[in-house]
């Protein structure tokens, strides 16, 4: 009874945590629900410049490519080049999960850098990258855990659960808490390197708004695209680790 208690106890404790709050925010009442409005309007900014780029772009394909058409195949072709080189001959049919993935977290932290978000002013809180909210990169870190368990088991079946009792029994444990810790690892990696860029830019423009900045951002830019291509291999990776059945 003591051990139940001091669960329920525990349970209880991390709800509580679960609500606090850091900063305001700005919230829609839809029907029954409480959605965080911020990261919904610049996901779908997000979401209208990936795809009116697409659209404007590859509409109407060239047998001689333009520059925008060749700057697509190229993107194209990354993408499943990190997808064959992390998942094996059976990359095809998730060049468009990963692309998606690497896409949207590209996009998304580039934005946070080049968009003006603060001059639109909200009744709560501001405006700032998708992926500057741990909604949005726990959401992206479940995404890729469905994708891993859903290519295990439509390859092995059942027989995918095996691989936690492998190399023997005693390491069940171990083997279960290795996949509840790959989300969390995704999407905290994610949001830390994200919300620490934004941080100290701001903290650098308000020192020394002129010059140092500068240098700051650019450099703010790669490392933003880093962990996009961070995020989609190791998707990739635990896809690939699923399929094959190793660790």
């Amino acid at each position: 009874m003591n051990v139940l208690s001091y669960s329920i106890n525990t349970l209880e404790g991390l709800y509580e945590i679960s609500g606090v709050e850091v900063g305001q925010h700005f919230y829609w009442k839809i029907g029954g629900f409480q959605v965080h409005a911020q990261v919904l309007i610049t996901s779908w900014v997000v979401i209208v410049i990936l795809l009116g780029s697409a659209i404007v772009t590859v509409r109407n394909p060239q047998t001689i490519p333009t520059d925008g058409q060749n700057f697509f195949e190229y993107i194209l072709e990354f993408i499943r080049d990190v997808s064959k080189t992390q998942i094996g001959e059976e990359y095809g049919p998730w060049v468009p999960f990963i692309g998606t993935l690497f896409l949207f977290i590209f996009v998304s932290n580039w934005s946070g850098a080049l968009l003006p978000w603060k001059i639109i002013e909200l009744p709560h809180g501001e405006l700032a990258a998708p992926t500057n909210d741990i909604n949005t990169t726990v959401a992206l870190a479940l995404l890729t855990s469905i994708a891993y368990f859903y290519a295990g088991l439509s390859k092995k079946g059942l027989g995918y659960f095996g691989k936690y009792i492998q190399p023997t029994p005693i390491l069940l444990p171990i083997n279960i808490l290795e996949d509840f810790t790959k989300p969390l690892s995704l999407s905290f990696r994610l949001f830390g390197n994200i919300l620490a860029d934004e941080l100290v830019v701001v903290v650098l423009v308000s020192l020394v708004p002129s010059v140092v900045p500068i240098p700051v951002m650019f450099l703010g830019l790669f490392t933003s695209g880093i962990q996009a291509l961070i995020f989609a291999t190791l998707a990739a990776a635990y896809i690939g680790e699923s399929m094959e059945g190793h660790h």
